[in-house]
């Protein structure tokens, strides 16, 4: 249980620090900050690099676009990209 806590913390932290790198208005791949928390085995991530994704769309600290247009957490299928609102 620690250690989900633990791994959701890190992604959330590596998904705002790419989406910032990254700048205004320009998203990254889910993928991008699973193969940063983990290099070896990033594949195993995804499911849970979207579950954070979500949680942090939810809460307005990102948001997530489909087709590059965004869509509500509710909505997310298929392939996404990650972006910082655009204010």
């Amino acid at each position: 249980m620690a250690e989900t806590k633990d791994l959701r913390a890190r992604l959330r932290e590596e998904i705002l620090t790419l989406t910032e790198a990254r700048g205004p208005g320009k998203s990254i791949c889910p993928t991008e900050a699973a193969r940063a928390v983990r290099p070896e085995d990033w594949n195993r991530l995804m499911s849970e690099t979207r579950r954070v994704a979500i949680q942090m769309a939810e809460s307005g600290e990102i948001e997530i676009l489909r087709k590059g247009k965004p869509v509500a957490p509710d909505e997310v299928r298929g392939v996404i990209r990650l972006r910082r609102p655009i204010a």
